[in-house]
């Protein structure tokens, strides 16, 4: 199963650049098409693609967290697909071809924070130990 989710984080990640890269380059795919199709569809996207990349990072990382204060751990995860949204959202400002746009990082941080508290969910469900089972 671990090596499932692993597999399955780099798929989508390596899916997610390919979308930034064609989006950066002013190209388009038919993924760009159904998305306009669909009212929202660009917010739900954000919103889903972040959070499912959240979820599974958290899962590969056996739900490690780091302590922010004494009381406040955050998922290492979670401050890795953060930090990477933000990073993306913000280079939009110097691509000619892209917009800067607050409702697309607001996207993207609903989902990284609802599939953060789907982890913290299965965290307590399971135990992180148990997601790790086949080397």
């Amino acid at each position: 199963m671990y090596r499932l989710v692993c597999i399955l984080a780099a798929t989508l990640f390596l899916f997610m650049l390919w979308i930034i890269y064609l989006a950066d380059s002013g190209n388009s795919s038919l993924f760009f098409y159904l998305v306009q199709q669909w009212p929202y569809g660009d917010k739900a996207c954000h919103l889903l693609l972040y959070g499912l990349l959240t979820l599974l990072v958290n899962l590969a990382l056996e739900l490690k967290t780091i302590a922010v204060t004494k009381r406040v751990k955050v998922y290492v995860g979670t401050l890795a697909v953060t930090v990477f949204a933000v990073a993306e959202e913000l280079s939009q400002a110097w691509i000619p071809s892209r917009t800067l746009d607050s409702l697309d990082l607001a996207a993207d941080a609903i989902g990284i924070a609802l599939f953060s508290l789907a982890s913290y969910g299965i965290g307590q469900w399971y135990r992180p130990k148990a997601i790790h089972t086949d080397y």
